[in-house]
């Protein structure tokens, strides 16, 4: 996934997309899903890694 795909994912219930810096604020502080680098510099996010960063919140807050 990209990371537009990702704040898609994350939207509000307007259907308006978590901004692009509060995705790089979280990963900057090791709060969001793991990403890997492609060699061209973009971002990726495997949908096994994204699932489980969020399945991993609903546990949290549980």
């Amino acid at each position: 996934m990209t990371v537009n795909e990702v704040c898609a994912e994350l939207a509000d219930e307007n259907g308006k997309p978590l901004a692009r810096s509060t995705f790089y604020d979280w990963r900057a502080k090791k709060r969001g899903p793991k990403c890997t680098r492609l060699p061209n510099g973009d971002l990726r996010i495997r949908r096994a890694d994204f699932d489980r960063w969020f399945d991993g919140l609903a546990e949290e807050n549980a």
